[in-house]
């Protein structure tokens, strides 16, 4: 943005953050400050109480925290979107400390883990490293939702959101909620960014994270997350009663339940045919443009190779253009004959004989005319008719040297 530009707008920024700043002074406990009334409002309108249970969702690539509560039915409902002020790192899981890199999974929120006397405003820890990331080794601490708009392996909002998403959480754990889960993933896990994202490094690890966003797309309830064969698995429930799920060992015998397994095997069916289209569709793009590419640059050898043979016939000339002279299309032999005075320039010759001129040479160079010796060329004149005039004919027979609007008058 031009100086200009940034000056122009520079009144309604500092009028925007200087309305936030008031909200926040008007706070005067930030750890229970009531919701806004629009969300009260919207939480009743939606059949949902303030202390009913929530869930987070995060994507990465969309840049979105949203806060789901649950509905008198049980099923869980959107209630609020931020937009993420700030995520470090890229897309993929976080795997060691100091990787600056924002963690995805499936992680548990509990009372402990809200920290009402945060540097960044407020804020609450994710729960990083779950058990599915110690199974890899993985390291990391202190990675938070949080204010302040800064992040170095957090996913950082303005104060003023945490102040809500915060309120959330509390009044949740108010109503006896045990933990609240949050699902970071790098992306919604549609067929069309699976398919974008199909020769990503982590694309084993999102299809496995795809599983639960699925089952919660087709129940919109969080899924029951465990993890055992160091992988995430969903739903499932053991044959043998009481049978655990370890992180570092063998799966237990275990199924989803019927209605769900039925739901979700006509969902990945449908899912797999789109996701073949949209790969189908990709390729096809990339295909017009792999060709485009290789004309460019065909294009591009060719007019380099004009030029490198322009240049080459040049520096054979001597440095000069290897164009013709213009006037060695109109003549033979050397081209500046043409310009001598009193020749004229040579002809293709025919069997035709030219008729013998009648004036002597002195006659005919007595009725050139003096000319500058400037280079311009004069034209000879022809002897035939000089000798003519000498003689007191006229040129052209029969011609009369009557003014042309007396030929046809009878004086």
């Amino acid at each position: 943005m031009t100086p200009i530009r940034t000056l122009r707008f520079l009144p309604i920024l500092l009028l925007g953050l200087t309305g936030c700043q008031d909200a926040l002074d008007s706070v005067s406990n930030k750890v229970e400050h009531p919701l806004p009334a629009k969300l009260v409002n919207k939480m009743k309108a939606h059949d949902m109480s303030t202390r009913s249970p929530i869930m987070m969702r995060i994507f990465k690539e969309e840049g979105v925290l949203e806060v789901w509560k649950q509905k008198g039915n049980g099923r869980y409902d959107i209630i609020a979107s931020y937009e993420i002020c700030k995520w470090s790192g890229k897309l993929g899981p976080k795997f060691k400390e100091g990787d600056r890199q924002a963690p995805e999974g499936y992680y548990r929120v509990y009372p402990y883990q809200m920290n009402p006397n945060s540097s960044y405003y407020l804020s609450f820890n994710m729960g990083y490293p779950n058990s599915y990331d110690r199974s890899y080794g993985r390291t990391g601490s202190n990675l938070m939702v949080h204010g302040a708009c800064s992040s170095a392996g957090c996913y950082s909002m303005t104060d003023e959101q945490v102040l809500e998403i915060y309120g959330f959480a509390r009044d949740a754990f108010k109503g006896g909620q045990e933990f609240f889960m949050v699902e970071a993933l790098p992306f919604r896990m549609t067929p069309e960014n699976m398919a974008k994202h199909r020769n990503n490094e982590h694309f084993e690890f999102w299809k496995m994270l795809k599983v639960g966003y699925d089952h919660f797309e087709l129940t919109r309830r969080p899924p029951k997350v465990d993890v055992c064969n160091r992988q995430y698995v969903f739903n499932q429930v053991p044959e043998v009663e009481n049978a655990s799920f370890q992180a570092n060992a063998a799966c237990p015998p275990a199924s989803l339940p019927t209605t769900l397994a039925s739901a979700y095997f006509a969902y990945e069916k449908t899912w797999n045919q789109n996701f073949i289209k949209a790969v189908a569709e990709l390729d096809r793009e990339e295909a017009q443009q792999i060709a485009a590419s290789q004309a460019r640059a065909e294009a591009d050898a060719k007019q380099a190779e004009r030029e490198a043979e322009i240049a080459a016939r040049i520096a054979a000339n001597g440095g000069q253009s290897a164009t013709a002279p213009v006037l060695s299309l109109f003549s033979t032999g050397n081209p500046l004959q043409a310009l001598t005075p009193g020749t004229a320039p040579a002809t293709q010759q025919t069997n035709a004989p030219l008729p013998a001129p009648t004036a002597t040479a002195d006659e005919a160079r007595q009725t050139v005319p003096a000319v500058a010796t400037t280079g311009v060329p004069v034209p000879a004149p022809n002897p035939v008719v000089q000798s003519q005039l000498n003689a007191g004919q006229s040129p052209q027979p029969g011609r009369s040297d009557k003014p042309f609007w007396k030929i046809w008058s009878s004086n």
